[in-house]
């Protein structure tokens, strides 16, 4: 089983579930840093909120790292999933 595969994510109900759930965290994340960036963009307008304009651009950033950091953390619990099952069919095989 590789990374990355479409069926790994349609094996059982189990696995679609896993992917449901990182998918939420997947948009949460992106919108989080959508807004981050939205708002620290409308505080540059205004010298006084320059500070708090950069901390929102950071924490933006920082949640455009976590974007793939997710996908990946869900392609290997799928795989592991899926190593999971393969043991068990040979053990009751």
């Amino acid at each position: 089983m590789r990374l990355f595969r479409h069926e790994s994510r349609q094996r059982n109900a189990d696995t679609r579930r896993i992917y449901a759930a990182y998918e939420i965290a997947y948009t949460v994340v992106d919108f989080s840093a959508a807004i981050c960036f939205l708002i620290g963009s409308v505080l540059f307008l205004w010298a006084d909120f320059e500070t708090q304009a950069i901390v929102l651009f950071i924490v933006g950033s920082a949640c455009f790292c976590l974007k793939p950091t997710l996908r990946l953390a869900r392609e290997i619990h799928l795989w592991r999933m899926g190593k999971i099952d393969s043991l068990a069919r040979r053990i009751e095989g």
